[in-house]
């Protein structure tokens, strides 16, 4: 018996933050997540909760990051890209298809009634 594929769970801000990253991905970085989610969604994330998502991402193995160059502009700190590893696009891709397939049997219709 071929061993059971692992499987983890994504909360609806790390989803929000996967699909930003591969909109942006190679220039996906801190503060274009969280312009980019504010823009998308009305709702501002704090720094410390998108952070906070992208260290339990990489932990799991679902980002990449690499360090940019330091800019003038920064002060002469460097940015922290992000990218979407293998394994994040196949846990994204399961976290999407399980919410179609929850929406398809959810009837809504009449359902805001």
């Amino acid at each position: 018996m071929a061993p059971k594929k692992q499987s983890f769970e994504l909360s609806a801000l790390e989803q929000k933050i996967m699909l930003v990253i591969m909109r942006q991905t190679p220039n996906a970085y801190g503060i274009s997540i969280q312009d980019r989610l504010k823009e998308d969604t009305g709702k501002e994330y704090s720094f410390g909760s998108i952070y906070a998502a992208l260290e339990r991402l990489e932990d799991k193995g679902f980002i990449k990051s690499r360090v940019g160059e330091a800019t003038a502009e920064r002060g002469g700190k460097a940015k922290q890209y992000y990218a979407l590893s293998g394994e994040g696009q196949a846990a994204l891709d399961e976290a999407m298809n399980t919410w179609d397939v929850l929406r398809a049997g959810a009837g809504w219709k009449g359902a805001l009634a």
